[in-house]
């Protein structure tokens, strides 16, 4: 069990409950980052931090799995504010796609177990998922919120300028590249030995060629749409065909304006 420093505190006045749940809350997220391990985060050494007995703490969540369910909440809400912030940076559609990523990431493997909490628990024990078991922050509302929301916009503007071809389904691509973003993160999160010394750098790695390559299928579709069992046959010259014309074309100066 997690212990923690109880401090001081003071009786509440009239009208500081939102205060109170909110340093319950900062309390849960400081207490996951020491311990690493959410079923280690009991709701008495919550108490026992903010300063308050066990009691009060139910005045505000049902039960644990209520409190972890506002922090997943927290955690999503100041996600997208970071990734909100890094695409504002730049004025260019796909980089701020890119810039979302690696906020993403960044705030992942800064956070490792806000992040688990929120993103890498199962949905349920067995069986179909039960909304009442596991409280209301589902999958469902992951999509319904802001964060996954602003992905898609993103996405949006990247077909609006042609960096997806025209009809592309934004939320297919925000849906696959949000996969791969959270793919790396995961591998990094459980298999520290295997990614090196910079995780970092491997999940803009990933989030990079994920980018480009939803972008270039967009335009030249998928190999397996073909209806011939044998459409596959020839894809790598024609991949290492393509590949090589746009590598020369990259390289030829834009003309200069007159």
């Amino acid at each position: 069990m997690t212990t923690a420093a109880a401090r001081p505190r003071r009786r509440a006045r009239r009208g500081e409950g939102e205060l109170l749940r909110a340093e319950i809350l900062t309390a849960a997220r400081e207490l996951l980052a020491e311990a690493q391990d959410a079923d280690a985060v009991s709701v008495r050494a919550v108490a026992e931090r903010v300063g308050v007995s066990t009691p009060s703490i139910y005045l505000h969540f049902a039960d644990k799995q209520a409190l972890l369910d506002a922090v997943c909440e927290l955690v999503f809400t100041e996600l997208d504010a970071r990734m909100q912030a890094a695409a504002a940076t730049t004025s260019d559609p796909f980089d701020g796609l890119r810039l979302r990523g690696l906020a993403y990431a960044e705030f992942a493997l800064a956070n490792p177990e806000q992040y688990r909490l929120a993103m890498m628990r199962m949905p349920a024990l067995h069986g179909e998922f039960d909304k009442n078991t596991y409280g209301p922050f589902s999958a469902e509302d992951i999509v319904a919120g802001p964060t996954y929301h602003h992905l898609i916009d993103a996405v949006q503007s990247c077909i609006d300028v042609g960096v997806f071809a025209p009809g592309t389904d934004p939320d297919v691509i925000a849906t696959s590249l949000w996969a791969a973003t959270h793919g790396a993160v995961s591998l990094c999160l459980a298999k520290p030995g295997l990614v090196g010394d910079d995780a970092l750098a491997l999940c803009e790695m990933v989030i990079e060629n994920a980018g480009l390559g939803a972008a270039l299928s967009s335009h030249i579709g998928h190999p397996h749409d073909e209806p011939d069992a044998h459409g596959h046959e020839g894809m790598s010259e024609g991949l290492a065909l393509l590949l090589r014309t746009t590598a020369q074309i990259a390289a030829m100066k834009p003309p200069t304006a007159s």
